[in-house]
Order: C-alpha cells, then sequence, then structure tokens
C-alpha cells in the first residue's frame, strides 16, 4: 500500500485520513511475537481468559482472510517461537495476504518447574503429559469448569464469524509434538466441528503418544514395509510368522495405565469425559486428520514419552504414528492421511516448512 501523502490528508481531511491509515495498519500482517500481535481470548463469557499471538486482529473485519492456520506448540509452551515458524510456513507458501495465523498459548505457573507469568484472569494449566495437563483436555487449575478444549472452542468460534471473516473458506488446526497430542485428541473430542459454516481439518506432526480408540496395540505388522521405523541399534528380528497387525497388549498386567485416558479411552477425565465413547471413536475416525511424521524422528529425544503406556504404541514416534493412523483407518473405518516428511526430525520449523506439508497447512480454495 502507498503512503498517504499531504494532498491525500488535504481533500480527505484529517479524521478521514486517520481512519486510512489505521484501515493500512491493521491490514498489514504481523510477523513478529510482539504485543502488538497478540491479544487475549475470553472464554465462556470471561473473566478467565487465554493468550494468543495472531497475524491479524481476531476483531477487525478483514474480507482479504481466505483460510485460517491455528499452531499448536510443543511442551516448552514456546507460543513465539512456533508463531515464527507458522509465519515462516505461511511465507513459504505464498499466503501471508490471505492467511490468518494463530498460535495459543497454554500458559503453566504450578510454582515448580512451570514458572511463566500470567497476567490478570489468565488461565492456568498443568504442563506435565499426563491427564491432567493441558494437552488432554484437562480443567485449568484456576478454573475448573473450563478445559483447555474450551479455549480451542472459543478461537474456532471467533475466526468462523462472518462478521469478521466473511470469505473464510477454511481452518486448519494444526500441533507438533504435545501440540500434536493436543491436536489429535481435540478432534476426537471437540462438538464445534459441525457446528461452524467454516470446515475444518486436523494436522497431527510428531506427537509421542495417541488415545488409542480399542485395547489392541501394533506389533511390527502395522508397519508399511522398508520403514525404518526403530529407532537405531533397536531393529527387531523379523519372525518368521508375522503376528496380526493388532493384538492384545501383552503386559497389560505390568502396565496398568496402557489403556487409560489419554493413551486409551478408559478413566477418562476433563473434555473427553463428556461424551461416551462410541462418540469419541466416530468424531476421530470421521474427521478430516493427517499425520505429519518426520523420517528421522526415530530417536528418544526432546520429551520424548518412554512410559510403559507410551511404548506400547511402538518404539520411536515414527512407528506410532504409522501404527496409529493404521488403527483408525483399518479398524476404525477412518480416512485419515500420513506423510512422511523427508529429513526432518523432531522439528516443528523443518516439518512445517516442508514443500510436502505446506499444501496440507495451507489448502486450496
Amino acid at each position: 500500500m502507498k503512503p498517504i501523502g499531504l494532498s491525500i490528508v488535504v481533500k480527505l481531511g484529517i479524521s478521514a485520513a486517520l481512519a486510512l491509515l489505521s484501515c493500512a495498519a491493521v491490514s498489514a500482517p504481523c510477523t513478529t511475537p510482539t504485543d502488538e500481535c497478540s491479544e487475549f481470548v475470553i472464554v465462556s463469557g470471561g473473566p478467565s481468559r487465554s493468550f494468543v499471538y495472531r497475524s491479524l486482529p481476531l476483531n477487525v473485519s478483514n474480507e482479504g482472510v481466505r483460510r485460517a492456520l491455528i499452531t499448536v506448540h510443543g511442551l516448552g509452551r514456546d507460543a513465539d517461537v512456533y508463531f515464527r515458524s507458522a509465519l515462516a510456513a505461511t511465507f513459504l507458501a505464498g499466503a501471508l495476504e490471505d492467511t490468518v495465523v494463530v498460535v495459543p498459548r497454554f500458559s503453566s505457573n504450578t510454582g515448580t518447574g512451570c514458572v511463566d507469568v500470567l497476567a490478570t484472569n489468565e488461565l492456568n494449566w498443568q504442563c506435565q503429559s499426563t491427564a491432567e495437563g493441558w494437552q488432554a483436555g484437562a480443567p485449568a487449575l484456576n478454573d475448573a469448569k473450563l478445559t483447555s478444549f474450551d479455549v480451542m472452542d472459543e478461537v474456532l468460534r471467533r475466526l468462523a464469524r462472518k462478521e469478521v471473516y466473511p470469505n473464510l473458506g477454511q481452518i486448519v488446526v494444526a500441533g507438533h509434538s504435545s501440540g500434536g497430542r493436543f491436536v489429535s485428541r481435540y478432534a476426537m473430542v471437540n462438538q464445534v466441528h459441525d457446528q461452524l459454516r467454516v470446515p475444518v481439518s486436523y494436522v497431527v506432526a510428531n506427537p509421542s503418544a495417541y488415545a488409542y480408540l480399542d485395547s489392541l496395540r501394533p506389533t511390527l505388522s502395522a508397519l508399511p514395509p522398508r520403514v525404518a521405523a526403530a529407532a537405531p541399534g533397536y531393529l527387531a528380528p523379523t519372525p518368521a510368522i508375522p503376528p496380526e497387525a493388532f493384538v492384545q497388549f501383552a503386559d497389560a498386567r505390568n502396565c496398568t495405565t496402557f489403556d487409560r485416558w489419554p493413551y486409551g479411552l478408559q478413566e477418562r477425565t476433563g473434555a473427553s469425559a463428556r461424551l461416551p465413547e462410541e462418540q469419541l471413536r466416530r468424531q476421530s475416525a470421521g474427521r478430516p486428520t493427517t499425520y505429519l511424521l518426520g523420517e528421522l524422528d526415530i530417536l528418544p529425544l526432546y520429551g520424548f514419552d518412554s512410559s510403559c503406556a507410551a511404548m506400547a504404541q511402538g518404539p520411536t514416534r515414527l512407528a506410532r504414528g504409522l501404527a496409529f493412523a493404521k488403527h483408525i483407518n483399518d479398524r476404525h473405518g477412518g480416512q485419515h492421511k500420513v506423510i512422511v516428511v523427508p529429513a526432518c526430525g523432531h522439528s516443528a520449523r523443518c516439518m512445517f516448512g516442508a514443500d510436502v506439508s505446506l499444501p496440507v497447512l495451507f489448502p486450496k480454495q
């Protein structure tokens, strides 16, 4: 947009020129994680609220926005880093001008370990990857009636408002690592998916574990042939008679948590407890989901979940993602897609910026 010159100020008058300047300021997307590129989202009427970075204001009408990308951070709650990575991917896709990018922050201050600085009325979450954590749709520590999934519901509702983004045609909810855990479970649990005027799809990247829909767990037969999904040095010998792809978990007696939420559907808590099992299975299988799995995400690093419940799902993040997608599709009638991202390990920037990922994150209208 060209600068507003003195002649235009004279013709329009000071008030009109200032209004034009204001319009110009909000039309340019934010590209840095600063206060000017953030706001608080009021949840369920308030006063509780949650912090988000966004490339465009969520309350200013913009007819140029065609799609929305919501990206959920990992265990470190580094929403500023994820905002940069999401913007980098948006730039690579040539979509900065017609995409609103939103990155929520699920803040945590438990007094020990996680000590984020909280604003007044800002929702506070347990930071660990457990049933009590934000990744599993758990209630807030300072407002038990609200779960982390309620925050995402509110973000989706705001984006879908026709008076703000009248030409919005697609919302993509993506998460990496612990954010991938969140998105996988949110796709299963949320009830706003079919209520919005805008279609929503989900992108699950490199989580350490999934919520299985039944008590069976994968064997090596669940993995595609010629895929090196095991960690180096941990290649298991191929048995003479390959087992079924999914079998009863052999160590269930010793690993009593293997089918407990958030690794399975038993003993559910938080948002997942609001719905019956069959509805969760139907929603999980029926919602458009793509798994982005790093070809090199085969090492137990960066918050890798080595609990017995997670190890029951496979030896590496790559193996677990491949097996879970097969579980959803073969056993529960899903049509979920899998993309193995070449040369990427456990890196959100590599995963989201890869050529094969961009069409999924920024679908054509």
